[in-house]
């Protein structure tokens, strides 16, 4: 592979895109970058070989991970028992392996796709590499192209076709915009403009709220994490929600405490929540999370409430590595943040009742799950609302939170429901059906956000058909470039 001085440009420029697309998400929010970067990308494609393309993709993806998952190395170091050097390499690693999907897209894309209609294809073929990216390995659709776009022009598109038509919309603005500056060709304005424009037409409110709102309480306990699971956390842990509960009681109809408020076992926690639900008034329902045990002995990271309150919720995707461990018998015990508290937890089941609280029907989604929009939608088509109870410390200060709550927004927005967002130390939050945040609560802070909700009714078009016609549409837009001859160069 000749590194001349064109091709060196090519990889600066994907490095740059990379970056680029870090800064189309929270918290800088720079969505009118994200066209930008697929240019960076597009142009100058077609003169490289598979092998150079691949090289450029993968320079692509190690520049959005290093700087977009960047808080890896802090749940690593900070919270994961890792000293530096190792923190340092494992984030390395893990930049570098996901990097690897962007390396595969490019590879194939130049193996299997001609110059024709290359604008069509090159769109297509991104889409379907993130699709890949969701699931493949148990899947990380952590800053899809498509998820910075929540407060843009685009985001009427949402509740159509979800985080991966507007992927596609935002990759294809890019082609388009490349041919219509770059090229001059100008019959490019139309369609670009159709993309954008077109969503001032589509309805504004799909789904229906109940004439009167709920009030809500949410509480964020701010406890540190290298505590949490001792004797003296537990303990922090059951006076502070204690303590917050007590002062909200009067006002809210539920109350709702985040991921693992109580760092115990459903059995232990019973007493506590019993004890704190006899103070409350009379229909209030209490939601927290909770580690529930079965007669298995498997443990599963839960929702439970007491009170006004019918069933509960287990986990259904997990965390690779914090929840589970995969090749455990081989990574069990080298190193301490393989040996995390509570990394042996039990997959949910995938079709679960929703829970009842105060007469409303919850969707729930726990940490992590909020960030994959189909499983969401399932959680929607039965739900009055959202509810995604969170840890998020374990990314201390870095743009983590900021990236989960504006992917939890991006949920609510496709839905057409409320989300209701309960986190240990931020960022906890109500969102409305619009994706906007109606109230907030700060980072860092031991605190209780009250607030109301309402129950909506109806469904989005995406929440009735999920991701599948956004799939079906990238799958298309790959057809006309197929060939079966090898390119120059191979």
């Amino acid at each position: 592979m000749r590194l001349t001085p064109a091709f060196m440009l090519q990889l600066l420029l994907a490095l740059v895109a990379g970056g680029f697309t870090t800064l189309t998400a929270s918290p800088f929010e720079l969505w009118w970058l994200g066209p930008v970067a697929i240019a960076l990308m597009y142009v100058g494609l077609h003169t490289l070989t598979p092998a150079q393309a691949s090289l450029k993709g993968w320079l692509y993806g190690v520049a959005l991970f290093a700087s977009g998952t960047s808080w890896v190395y802090v749940s690593i170091h900070d919270y994961g028992y890792t000293g530096a050097p190792l923190a340092v390499f494992l984030t390395a690693l893990f930049v570098a392996v996901l990097a690897l999907f962007y390396a595969g897209t490019l590879w194939l894309y130049r193996r299997f796709m001609g110059a024709r209609l290359a604008l069509l294809t090159f769109a297509g073929a991104w889409v379907l590499g993130e699709i890949l990216r969701t699931y493949l390995f148990t899947g990380f659709p952590w800053l899809l192209m498509g998820s910075g776009y929540v407060d843009s022009p685009l985001a009427g598109w949402a509740p159509v076709g979800g985080v991966y038509l507007l992927s596609l919309w935002v990759v294809l603005s890019g082609t388009l915009g490349a041919e219509l500056i770059l090229r001059r060709q100008w019959w490019a304005a139309a369609p670009l403009a159709a993309i954008w424009l077109i969503p001032l037409a589509l309805p504004h409110q799909w789904a229906t709220p109940a004439s009167e709102p709920t009030r809500v309480a949410l509480l964020q306990g701010n406890l540190p994490q290298l505590l949490k699971w001792t004797p003296e956390g537990q303990r922090t842990a059951a006076n502070t929600y204690s303590r917050l509960t007590a002062e909200v009681a009067d006002d809210a109809d539920i109350i709702i405490w985040p991921e693992t408020a109580l760092p115990m076992m459903e059995a232990q926690a019973r007493p506590v929540l019993e004890r704190v639900q006899a103070n409350l008034p009379p229909g209030v329902a209490l939601i927290t999370g909770i580690v529930q045990l079965d007669a298995a002995n498997q443990y599963y990271n839960s929702v439970i409430g007491v009170g006004n309150v019918d069933g509960s919720y287990q986990k259904e995707h997990l965390v690779p590595f914090g929840e589970y461990l995969p090749l455990e018998s081989v990574l069990r015990g080298a190193i301490d943040f393989f040996d995390l508290p509570m990394s042996s937890f039990a997959k949910g089941a995938s079709k679960q009742t929703p829970m009842q609280a105060a007469g409303i029907s919850l969707g729930n989604a726990i940490c992590y799950e909020i960030i994959y929009s189909q499983l969401v939608a399932r959680r929607a088509q039965e739900s009055d609302v959202l509810l995604t109870v969170s840890n998020d410390t374990w990314f201390g200060a870095s743009i983590g939170p900021h990236q989960h709550l504006q992917m939890a927004r991006l949920r609510a927005l496709e839905n057409g429901r409320y989300v209701i967002r309960a986190t240990s130390n931020g960022i906890t939050a109500i969102i409305d059906d619009q994706g906007s945040i109606v109230a907030r609560a700060p980072q860092f802070e031991t605190t209780a956000l009250v607030g109301e909700f309402y129950a909506m009714e109806g469904l989005t078009p995406f929440t009735r058909t999920g991701n599948w016609p956004a799939w079906l549409l990238a799958a298309l837009m790959i057809l006309p470039g197929f060939r079966l001859t090898r390119c120059r160069g191979e």
